[in-house]
């Protein structure tokens, strides 16, 4: 009986969890005490300057130390180093039952190369938010649980496109994934998200598209997160959500143009 166990788990395949985190000691242990189905864990630290490190060393020695201001090689940095057959990404906000570790076994014991979605239930505090994401503002699942080569990140700074190779499957067990503490933390976010896109905007080197139709995509945005995805029925953070997502363009926008000195005032 021994004999046959050892052979089972032998022929197992093996999978990775890789964690990428920028000064997030403060979340960083709860989210890996989450990961304990994993075969290996990988922690990715980006420049951190808190005590990442030393609550990473308790989980894993399986450490990549570096800067990178791009979120592609960074995620790559991580995949590079991951062993195993299947690979989950998982950030240091989020948290991964033993359920989902559970269905994320017996899915690929006999699943096919390439990638699973993996739906996400959304705390902002305490409270689950169902309804109303979308946007370029949070998601309701994303492609997380795949083979080595079949997830390829850009090199945009926020955002970044996917390159996804296999058909579209999907987990049904949810990633907690909590989102915001409170307005003050979405706030924040939202500064920090139109701060990179405006990067990229001007990265790019494409000539900004004018303001009319910049507010032509806030109403859009603001639509579909409040009326398509059924923002209304959370209320006010519904409403708070579809705001967000209605200024990211349009703040992304003015940054890329105010803080380009190639770029003339009064433009658009």
């Amino acid at each position: 009986m021994s004999n046959q166990r050892d052979n089972a788990q032998s022929d197992a395949l093996k999978l990775s969890v890789l964690v990428v985190a920028h000064d997030e000691g403060h979340q960083l242990a709860d989210c890996l005490t989450s990961l304990a189905f994993a075969d290996e864990i990988v922690v990715v630290l980006d420049r951190c300057t808190d005590d990442s490190r030393d609550v990473a060393l308790r989980f894993t020695d399986h450490i990549v130390e570096g800067a990178w201001p791009v979120e592609g090689p960074r995620r790559h940095a991580g995949i590079d180093a991951c062993s195993g057959d299947w690979i989950l990404e998982v950030d240091a906000d989020e948290r991964a039952s033993q359920e989902l570790g559970d269905e994320i076994r017996r899915t690929i014991a006999t699943a096919a190369p390439g990638y699973f979605l993996v739906p996400f239930d959304n705390y902002i505090g305490a409270r689950r938010v169902r309804y109303g994401w979308g946007g370029s503002w949070g998601v309701m699942a994303a492609p997380r649980l795949f083979t080595p080569g079949a997830k390829q990140w850009g090199a945009q700074r926020i955002h970044p496109s996917l390159k996804l190779d296999g058909p579209k499957r999907r987990l049904t067990t949810p990633m907690e994934h909590y989102v915001d503490k409170d307005l003050a933390d979405m706030m924040a976010r939202l500064q920090r998200y139109t701060d990179a896109k405006a990067a990229d905007m001007r990265a790019s080197g494409e000539r900004l598209p004018p303001l009319w139709w910049v507010f032509r995509r806030c109403i859009s945005r603001f639509i579909k997160c409040w009326v398509f995805r059924k923002g209304y029925r959370e209320g006010r953070w519904g409403f708070v959500i579809a705001v967000m997502a209605a200024l990211y363009p349009l703040l992304s926008h003015l940054k890329a143009e105010l803080d380009d000195p190639e770029q003339g005032e009064g433009r658009g």
